[in-house]
């Protein structure tokens, strides 16, 4: 008997995701909550684990296909069951009955690579009745779940430290069928030190972001041959590729003949246009600020604020307390103090009922640029939080912010953004509310100029706040009122003794 694991809800209005990277091929024996499959959300980059053990018989798409909730990503046969052989990817399991007792010897065969691991992986038990993941759709019970192991079959060669010598080569072809896993991976070994693209070789990929960044250019990052540890193809490999696409070929040395070197590259060549495709996160990224331009009637302030005191705050907090603390998270302090005194603008607008939503929590969204494009990850509750669990939170933001690898819980539920866009070299911006909130406080990049300090001119170092506000949550009047109490704590971080 065969069972079909459909794509699940993938929650927060989510109806579809990209195939990354599939964890398993035809003819590999999984278990229950074995992650099968790595797929990119508009939220994040997750792995699926299968709610059914036994033999995989078919796989459903291709590495950067879209696939829909409710659609079929693989096809689970009983271990036992020989009614439903390996089948190639896309193929029903029906359609490979031929190759059904070759596959078999293959499995067989194969044993003592499949289970040649690191020596940390746990033995795989028998399927349970339940599953141990908690997906939508699916119940659970104890997770049964193994570790995950490195396997030929999924990389293309196992670990050298733990592969055994090779044998001598037989004196005549072995007399049985290899799995098209087997053959790519027994192909790889042979071009591993080529540094060029090769359609049978599946290398190990360090990470999704280099294989969408591979993708977007043209190849896949798997027919690589990678520099890292164990033939780990790593971003810089993938970037030294697409350089070597880019850059004209080297003309060979003409022969004493009448051989001539290749023409150039025309101007019409270099100058194609590229068609880029709206999906995945900027497809959400590209439909909310749709939604909050068209919705809400914004209307942008902005001040430029003496920050020179602020940064002598935050050497007296290193020398008080011997931990630094960020002008973005000193900054963040001042702005949750100043949306207790203006709750209005930690608002969003219901328009079904035509009500102001003032919510009772701050949670503070704050805008990062990753590898995937803008994202709003959220700190929940930041109205609960002290000076330094604030800035821990956002040191932990930060750290995720290179490859955008956030949990889908927090992309959402924020009630107003902090946007630092300093960092990016640019003084101002009137920037895109983040629908559904009602307002977004940019941050421009602090240099020193000259202001005038007691009638007298002088050098400080000055940065300028740009306030973008829903007109419908309130009027001009309470968001210069907020923001020039924000610029106050700045000039003045002393003064926000008095609202604590």
């Amino acid at each position: 008997m065969s069972r079909d694991f459909l794509l699940p809800d993938l929650g927060e209005g989510l109806t579809e995701a990209e195939i990354v990277a599939w964890l398993v091929a035809p003819g590999d024996t999984i278990v229950i909550d074995q992650a099968v499959v790595e797929v990119e959300s508009a939220k994040s980059i997750v792995e699926l684990p299968s709610p059914y053990g036994g033999v995989v018989a078919s796989l459903f798409g291709e590495p950067g296909q879209v696939i829909h909730a409710g659609q079929v990503l693989l096809t689970v046969a009983d271990s036992a069951s020989d009614d439903a052989p390996p089948a190639l990817v896309g193929v029903p399991a029906t359609a490979a009955t031929s190759t059904a007792a070759s596959a078999s010897a293959s499995a067989s065969a194969d044993t003592d690579t499949d289970t040649d691991t690191d020596t940390d992986t746990a033995t795989a038990t028998a399927p349970t009745e339940g599953s141990g993941a908690v997906l939508v759709g699916y119940g659970t019970t104890e997770s049964t779940r193994p570790a995950r192991k490195v396997t030929a079959g999924r990389f293309g060669t196992p670990r050298a430290a733990d592969a055994p010598a090779p044998p001598a080569p037989p004196p005549v072809p072995v007399a049985r069928a290899e799995r098209p896993a087997e053959a790519a991976a027994s192909a790889s070994t042979a071009i591993d030190s080529s540094n060029t693209v090769n359609p049978i070789r599946r290398s190990p990929v360090v990470s999704p972001i280099v294989r969408r960044l591979a993708r977007e250019n043209g190849f896949d990052a798997s027919t690589l041959a990678g520099s890292g540890r164990e033939g780990l193809v790593v971003r810089s490999d993938v970037e030294d590729h697409i350089r070597d696409l880019s850059a004209p070929a080297a003309a060979p040395e003409p022969a004493p003949s009448t051989t001539t070197a290749p023409d150039a590259p025309s101007a019409s060549d270099r100058s194609a246009d590229i068609r880029i495709p709206i999906s995945g996160l900027r497809k959400v990224v590209s439909q909310r600020l749709s939604t909050s331009r068209r919705e809400i009637p914004e209307a942008t302030i902005w001040l430029d604020v003496d920050a020179t005191a602020l940064f002598a705050a935050r050497d007296q907090l290193l020398a008080a307390t011997g931990e630094r603390f960020s002008v973005t998270a000193l900054i963040a302090r001042f702005v949750v103090a100043g949306l207790r005194l203006y709750p209005v603008l930690n608002s969003s607008v219901d328009t079904a009922s035509q009500e102001i939503l003032q919510h009772g929590a701050v949670n503070l969204g704050i805008a990062a640029q990753t590898s995937r494009g803008l994202m709003v990850p959220v700190i929940h509750g930041a109205h609960a939080m002290s000076t330094r669990q604030l800035r821990d939170s956002i040191a932990a933001l930060v750290a995720q912010s290179p490859d955008g690898t956030f949990a889908p819980s927090a992309l959402t539920g924020g009630t107003f953004t902090l946007n630092n866009f300093g960092s990016l070299g640019v003084d101002g911006s009137a920037a895109i509310i983040n629908h559904p909130e009602a307002a977004i406080l940019g941050i421009g990049r602090m240099i020193e100029r000259p202001w005038v300090v007691d009638h007298e001119l002088a050098v400080r170092t000055v940065v300028e706040l740009s306030m973008v506000f829903d007109h419908r949550v309130c009027d001009g009047g309470t968001a210069a009122g907020f923001l020039t109490y924000v610029a106050r704590c700045i000039e003045s971080p002393v003064s926000l003794l008095a609202e604590l």
